[in-house]
């Protein structure tokens, strides 16, 4: 079985509290503070063995955080629920959950650093 396209992600931010507490908030979920000396990364709960990929925020001097050409996808029971949380956590929903036919529905929200997430469920 070939392996999933994407291996990792990162979300760059400049102030990590603010957007750890974000994303803690809207996923519910607690982030892990991941090793290392010229960066620090905060990791998203992950199972190796698990479908789907791994990631972290991320906060390197000099490089910019906000929307550029990705768009990091988090799969939820119903994007609805995280959506709600969204305005309550520091960020703003650009476009409410809406379907994409058979293949179910997503949200796009804003965080707190200005990068837009997608949230997606089957119902």
């Amino acid at each position: 079985m070939k392996p999933n396209p994407v291996g990792w992600f990162e979300i760059y931010v400049q102030d990590m509290a603010r957007a750890r507490r974000f994303y803690e908030a809207v996923l519910a979920v607690k982030l892990e503070k991941l090793p290392g000396h010229d960066i620090e990364m905060w990791s998203f709960p992950a199972q190796p063995e698990a479908p789907g990929t791994g990631g972290s925020l991320v906060y390197l001097k000099g490089f910019p955080q906000g929307s550029g050409n990705t768009i990091v996808y988090f799969n939820c029971e119903d994007c609805a629920v995280e959506q709600s949380r969204v305005v309550p956590a520091g960020g703003r929903i650009h476009k409410e959950k809406f379907s994409i036919g058979p293949y179910g529905f997503i949200s796009l929200v804003v965080d707190t650093e200005g990068t837009m997430i997608g949230l997606y469920s089957r119902k």
